[in-house]
């Protein structure tokens, strides 16, 4: 039986969703209608879809309190937005919350369904675990089976390396893959508000506290809770992170009751935590309770295995559909290359690619590193082949793009013929000007 992908319409509009049902038919995927947000989110946690479609007809704080219950629940799950010209300022809000497009109306049926292909496949490809080297196949083959377990798991490794790639297939590949997936980054948080964050607090526990908040424990219960870059934690959060762990229950700041926890821990660091230990800047006691199932991932360059089918998810995620390839002499840069930003490094040079590309097939002139010069403050980007072009590339990667597309844009007449001459869909065009426009940058008409 062939699964057939499965949409979620949230629109009261009877002539909207007549117009919906026959766009989205042209996709041959299965409609599920809903009136509301609280009624479709009910939905989504009785039937797995893949697709949610949602006209702006509620408040911003219903819409942005909708998306951020769905991406609790499925981080990865698409939300498109319906909006019209004069609700495009909310459409770009929901965007912020965690949306992952919008289409204005009256949409080009044809359009719409290009959209929400390219948003299901991208989502297809953010699930997969791209691996081909023996080292990482090894990986891989732990993570599933420790993943039948409730066995905490400790994954270790360089920053850009995919841990939190690996700890999201760990909770995939678990029974609590239908429950709640959180992570929260140690490192990004100021200490201040780590504690609230982690175990929430209660209306006036402390000043700004005008309404009582669930924290991550509580909203990871039942499913598996990341926390990532451990090793940046205070010391005496520490000891409260250890109780919970220990006690498998929460009291929120300001509260009075314990609130039973059944939730799986990943914990993720970028630092040797035994020497961290031996410093006195880690718990002794928290890292037995974290180190349960070690996991350590090795460099990209010590699995070289990966870099060609990494390349090549990047180069259908960021340009969907559209046929780009590597040529060999390219391809043989990309394995040379040291990779000391490891994944993220080798997302960052197929951006670039694309970017620079004049054709569907990327050549070596069109892969540009990015090195950094011996006091590491100074960035120099290089092209492969060693001859450089001509003119001297600005050393601002983001200023060359935006030239790059802003004259393309000047200089043809139309958008669409702007994004065949950069050679990416329209609607990655559309997004890098609303990011330019953001910025203040004046777009020509």
């Amino acid at each position: 039986m062939v699964y057939k992908k499965k949409i979620i319409l949230i629109a009261k509009d009877n002539n909207l969703v007549d117009s919906l049902l026959a766009a989205l038919l042209l996709t041959g995927l299965d409609l599920h209608r809903c009136n509301n947000n609280t009624e479709a989110f009910m939905e989504l946690t009785r039937t797995k879809y893949d697709l949610v479609v949602t006209d702006i007809n509620s408040n911003m704080e219903e819409l942005q309190g909708f998306i951020t219950n769905v991406r609790q629940f499925q981080p990865k799950l698409p939300i498109l937005i319906l909006t019209d010209y004069e609700t495009v300022p909310r459409a770009s809000a929901a965007i912020k919350a965690g949306a992952s497009d919008y289409v204005i109306k009256p949409f080009d049926p044809c359009l719409l369904a290009e959209m929400v292909n390219a948003l299901l496949q991208e989502a297809a490809q953010l699930t997969d675990l791209i691996i081909a080297d023996p080292k990482s196949m090894l990986i891989a083959n732990l993570a599933r089976k420790v993943a039948e377990s409730n066995a905490t798991v400790m994954i270790s490794g360089e920053s850009g390396t995919g841990k939190e790639v690996i700890a999201r297939f760990i909770h995939e590949c678990s029974p609590r893959a239908h429950k709640p997936f959180m992570a929260i980054n140690c490192a990004a948080i100021p200490e201040t508000m780590l504690e609230s964050i982690l175990f929430g607090y209660e209306k006036g526990a402390f000043t700004g506290a005008h309404a009582s908040k669930p924290g991550k424990f509580e909203q990871a219960n039942h499913g598996t809770l990341l926390l990532d870059e451990i090793s940046e934690m205070d010391l005496g959060l520490q000891a409260k992170l250890l109780r919970v762990i220990q006690e498998k229950e929460v009291e929120r700041l300001g509260g009075t009751r314990t609130i039973p926890l059944d939730v799986r821990i990943i914990a993720t660091t970028n630092r040797n935590l035994k020497l961290e230990v031996q410093q006195g800047r880690f718990r002794e006691d928290l890292f037995y309770r974290l180190n349960v199932f070690p996991l350590k991932l090795p460099p990209l360059n010590q699995r070289r295995g990966d870099i060609l089918p990494l390349a090549s998810k990047f180069l259908e995620m960021y340009q969907p559909g559209a046929g780009f390839m590597l040529d060999e002499a390219a391809q043989m840069e990309l394995l040379r290359h040291r990779w000391q930003g490891n994944v993220r490094e080798l997302g960052n040079v197929i951006q670039r690619a694309l970017i620079l590309a004049s054709s569907k097939t990327i050549g070596s002139d069109d892969i540009l590193f990015e090195e950094l010069n011996a006091d590491e403050t100074a960035v120099e980007f290089n092209f492969a082949p060693v001859q450089m072009p001509a003119k001297k590339l600005d050393n601002n990667l983001r200023s060359l793009e935006k030239e790059i597309i802003i004259n393309a844009v000047s200089t043809n007449n139309s958008r669409k013929e702007a994004a065949e001459k950069l050679g990416i869909s329209q609607r990655t065009l559309r997004y890098k000007l609303a990011q330019f426009r953001k910025d203040g940058m004046a777009i020509p008409a």
